[in-house]
């Protein structure tokens, strides 16, 4: 285990219109032998808003008291909420029951954390769906038609609302030109990653076009054969909060027992933002995202590491926290830069801290330039009412001094 890897931070000189973040009004979580995975993936998804609250509403409106993981989940927020003494929460009904629902995470290894927050939004996509179609048979029970309608196969519930993106499988022959197009949901999206990258590269590579030739030719049902094809992937729709995964993981040649890391460096940015492509239904607009936390991977090893988290303290400035486990501290801007990797100059050397799931949140320009435009206005005034108070003080002065 790494501990105390950044030592005390102290904010800088901060704005006055900046609230101050005090690194005692949060909360680390203890660490139950290897559960580090399971801390970081937490803390950045409480630090994600629009998650946060529905959970902690989830909370006030459901009835029942620790029979989900759902529900251990909202009272371990609401801990972490109205605790006002800096000491670290014991997420224990969480943990236990996690190991309960899943028993993939029922022993004292190392888990991965991609994996862990996969599980947990689609276990609590399910939850939320069983219950709408509980709801609604009951409410079919008690209503006085004799129709009985099957619920619909697809329920969206705010976690599908939050996190669900579509992308799209298109497959073009290059014999007849037809397009086969699958669509296919995803609650985060991983991508592949190479040395000395950035995001923005990341995510072109994702949606680049590959020919099919060879052993490896597209079944044509318009041609009725074997053809030549292009495939890519495009995003169909883009989720309010996408959760990236760089898969910095992969089997070594002919060894499917082995994991390797890729430490490489890929530069993420503060904001992101995405062009859309054709398939898109964002008309042709770029989607700008915030980056709002980074669970980072320390050490060599998928099983051995331990995780961390970084997260942007205030939903409207840039300050950040680092989470290690139960210690937290505050991070300097400039020190996000150390967990972008490494170059391969520096490859088996130096720190192995490298970002490995990045939060981000989507953007409503025109809102946000609404809300910009009023904050300017009352700025405005009040400098008005300032300068005008400053004026009246100095007439007096100079009356009394005559």
């Amino acid at each position: 285990m790494i501990r105390g890897l950044w030592g005390k931070f102290f904010p800088p000189d901060q704005d006055p219109e900046t609230p101050k973040i005090d690194a005692t009004h949060h909360h680390g979580l203890i660490n139950f032998g290897n559960t580090c995975y399971c801390n970081s993936v937490l803390q950045a998804l409480y630090f994600c808003e629009p998650f946060r609250e529905r959970v902690l509403e989830y909370r006030k409106q459901s009835k029942k008291t620790d029979g989900s993981l759902i529900w251990c989940l909202a009272d371990l927020f609401n801990q972490l909420a109205a605790k006002k003494k800096r000491q670290p929460i014991k997420p224990t009904k969480f943990v236990h029951m996690l190991k309960k629902e899943n028993d993939a995470f029922d022993n004292v290894l190392q888990h991965d954390a991609q994996e862990f927050l996969n599980f947990l939004l689609n276990h609590i996509g399910d939850t939320l769906r069983d219950e709408i179609v509980r709801n609604q048979k009951v409410s079919q029970t008690q209503s006085d038609t004799h129709q009985h309608n099957s619920p619909c196969d697809y329920q969206e519930t705010w976690v599908h609302e939050l996190f669900e993106g579509v992308m799209t499988n298109v497959t073009r022959c290059l014999r007849c030109e037809s397009v086969n197009q699958k669509d296919e949901r995803f609650l985060d999206l991983s991508v592949d990653i190479e040395p000395n990258t950035s995001i923005n590269h990341c995510l072109k590579s994702f949606s680049a076009t590959e020919t099919l030739k060879g052993e490896h030719k597209y079944y044509c049902e318009v041609c009725c054969s074997k053809q030549e094809a292009h495939k890519s992937l495009e995003i169909r729709s883009f989720p309010k909060v996408l959760a990236l995964h760089l898969k910095r993981f992969r089997f070594e040649d002919g060894v499917r027992s082995h994991m390797t890391k890729l430490s490489y460096r890929v530069v993420f940015s503060r904001q992101l933002r995405i062009p859309s492509s054709k398939y898109s239904k964002d008309d042709g607009s770029t989607i700008l995202y915030e980056l709002n936390a980074v669970v980072v991977h320390c050490g060599k090893e998928i099983n051995r590491g331990h995780y961390i988290t970084l997260v942007r303290a205030h939903p409207s400035h840039d300050q950040w926290l680092v989470f290690d486990d139960e210690e937290v501290d505050f991070l300097p801007q400039a020190e996000l830069e150390a967990f972008f990797g490494l170059t391969e100059s520096s490859a088996g050397r130096g720190n192995l801290e490298s970002a490995y799931i990045l939060f981000y949140e989507r953007v409503n320009e025109e809102e946000r330039a609404k809300k910009e435009s009023k904050q300017m206005s009352h700025l405005g005034d009040y400098t008005s009412a300032k300068s005008a108070k400053e004026g009246k003080k100095g007439k007096k002065h100079q009356h009394t001094s005559e």
